[in-house]
């Protein structure tokens, strides 16, 4: 429990504060900890953790007044309103934006990618503005300056603040994976209400949650198509059966055509799908019976239960297996041997090869970690495109904005290049003609008709004790229980508050209990 100035309880007599050690969240702060604690069914604790200094903290630091920002009149306005959903093309420069938040100041800013961040906080300071860097200044920004970082900044302490932005608002970042699965967007809107100041959320193609009872602001029209890259889009249900793996005669030209190129497969290893080249049998763990990947030549691996063993057909016994659904890194090998040329690799783990190659393979995290490109690729759009989650279409839209920001404008000749069964679909629809206002109102109607959110509540029940979790639960008016697999159940409600308060009055039983409140992966 945390309260400030509490009243002594009868029979007690509280102590006076014997020593304060250091400053940590504000007042206001503990006020929003406990609605954050309501909103993703966690512990006060938790996002008091979040919102206080890394460090030992003494006091708040002011820094010296420098020269101010001149004024930006197509961002000022932003600036005068509750809450604004600003859709800004991925190429667009952010630093005007960025500036006009600082010179109506003190700002805080919320990216979703540090090096963005790092980026527009140097390109203000030499623009006149002062921003600073969260956490690295967590006293400065306590002390009233400009603030600018990833997720956690949406909690730091600002003395005065007065306006929030939020940029890509619809980045995956933004959503803390671990429970409680809070996310900046939701915590900047309610922290913004809450003080009376500006919240501006920015994003190439706004989510459906953003733009939820808001006008959305863009461009003109000429403007945004200039800022997306051209995209070329290959039709792959036609193809020859010289094409049927993963390379198309059109991505090998593109690929060799000069500059840098990136190729894009998000799904790690060597393979993640093998049948036995004898007899056809699906290669699946022989203790669990799910479909086993392989990490490397020497074994596969089952990514539900752990298990290992050799590469050995159990059907037949053969040692010989077709990859129908290869990983990067047999990826890479052939496309190696395409352009006949050293080919770097990168994912999450890091790279591999060398990080100059002309040529780069890697998952998703090729978009963050390549500093710039001329040209990005996405081999198999179709595991985005299909992936079953009702986020599945923004979160594909999402991976297009990220290569667009690398490889920059049509007008510098930026380009992409899908590789796809599905040329119709309605996210590649967008970006071919720069309108990503076509997801957003397919996306919309859609959950507004299943009551997803932001038009109900959706929860996951996870871990030991939440079959005793949702036996406690009951069976409480406007709640809708799923069972899933292995101790899990989904929760939807038409209304997210008569979910959340069911949660809330509800005993926690002892043991591993996981609630995931707008679970990240559905």
């Amino acid at each position: 429990m945390s309260e400030l100035d509490p009243a002594s309880p009868p029979g007690l007599e509280l102590l006076p504060l014997a020593k304060l050690s250091g400053i940590g969240p504000a007042p206001a702060t503990i006020d929003l900890a406990e609605w954050a604690a309501w909103r993703w069914v966690g512990p006060i604790s938790s996002f008091l953790g979040t919102a206080s200094p890394p460090r030992m903290v003494d006091a708040a630091r002011t820094a010296p007044s420098p020269r101010r920002p001149g004024p930006s009149p197509r961002f000022d306005r932003l600036f005068t309103r509750p809450r604004s959903v600003l859709r800004w093309p991925p190429t667009a420069d952010l630093v005007e934006l960025v500036a006009a938040a600082v010179r109506a100041g003190p700002a805080l800013v919320v990216a979703a990618q540090a090096p963005m961040a790092r980026r527009l906080a140097a390109a203000v300071r030499q623009a006149g503005g002062h921003l600073v860097t969260h956490p690295d200044n967590w006293p400065l920004a306590a002390g009233g300056t400009s603030v600018i970082g990833t997720r956690s900044t949406v909690w730091a302490r600002v003395d005065g603040l007065a306006n929030i932005v939020v940029i890509d608002e619809h980045a995956e970042a933004l959503q803390e994976e671990r429970s409680p699965t809070w996310h900046a967007r939701d915590v900047a809107i309610e922290r913004a209400a809450r003080l009376g100041i500006p919240c501006v959320l920015v994003s190439p193609h706004p989510s459906v949650d953003a733009q939820h009872g808001e006008r959305v602001l863009a461009p003109s029209r000429q403007e945004e198509r200039e800022g997306w890259p051209i995209l070329e889009i290959v039709d792959r249900r036609d193809d020859a059966p010289t094409e049927r793996g993963l390379y198309t005669g059109a991505l090998v030209r593109f690929v060799r055509a000069d500059g840098r190129r990136v190729c894009v497969l998000n799904r790690t290893g060597r393979s993640q799908l093998l049948a036995c080249r004898n007899c056809d049998d699906l290669a699946c763990c022989d203790r669990c019976g799910a479909v086993v990947r392989q990490a490397d030549e020497g074994s596969l691996e089952c990514r539900s239960c752990g298990a290992a063993r050799p590469v050995v057909c159990q059907n037949c016994s053969s040692t010989s297996f077709k990859n129908l659904r290869q990983g990067v890194d047999r990826a890479r090998e052939e496309l190696e041997a395409l352009v006949n040329e050293p080919v770097a690799e990168v994912t999450a783990k890091g790279w591999q090869g060398d990080e100059r190659a002309r040529v780069v393979i890697g998952t998703e995290a090729a978009l963050h970690q390549v500093s710039a490109a001329t040209g990005v690729a996405f081999l198999d759009f179709d595991q985005e495109l299909l992936a079953p989650r009702f986020r599945a279409r923004e979160q594909a839209l999402a991976k297009l904005s990220a290569a667009a920001r690398l490889v920059g404008p049509r007008a510098g000749g930026g380009r992409l290049l899908v590789q796809t069964r599905q040329p119709d679909n309605v996210v590649l629809d967008a970006v071919l003609h720069a309108d990503p206002a076509r997801v957003a109102s397919h996306d919309t109607e859609l959950r507004r008709s299943l009551g997803l959110p932001p038009f109900g509540g959706l929860a996951s029940v996870s871990g030991r004790a939440a079959s005793a979790f949702i036996e406690n639960l009951g069976s409480p008016l406007g709640l809708t229980i799923v069972a899933l697999a292995d101790d899990r159940y989904l929760v939807q409600s038409s209304d997210l508050a008569t979910m959340l308060d069911a949660f809330a009055s509800t005993p926690r039983p002892s043991g591993r209990l996981r609630i995931e409140v707008d679970p990240p992966g559905a």
